[in-house]
């Protein structure tokens, strides 16, 4: 009997795995910011782009189709 695959459960589970790895990231960036903040020496504005994109990184996922392109989803997609 063939195998099949439920393609909504495997998106989910690639949702939760770029959570995982885009974590320490975004604490990261906390930090960063906060930096900014304090010394009022540097634009947040960089920061708060790269938090942005980093929320976001899960939307790549909604349109893929197929296991392949799950895959491929990474934190790095979309990275300037």
């Amino acid at each position: 009997m063939p195998r099949t695959i439920n393609i909504e459960k495997a998106k989910e589970l690639t949702k939760e795995r770029l959570r995982r790895e885009r974590k320490p990231l975004l604490e990261a960036q906390d930090v960063e910011f906060l930096r900014a903040q304090e010394t009022s020496l540097g634009s947040t504005k960089d920061i708060v782009a790269e938090k942005q994109r980093l929320r976001d990184i899960t939307k790549q996922v909604d349109s893929m189709k197929s296991i392949e392109e799950l895959k491929t989803a990474s934190i790095d997609k979309g990275k300037k």
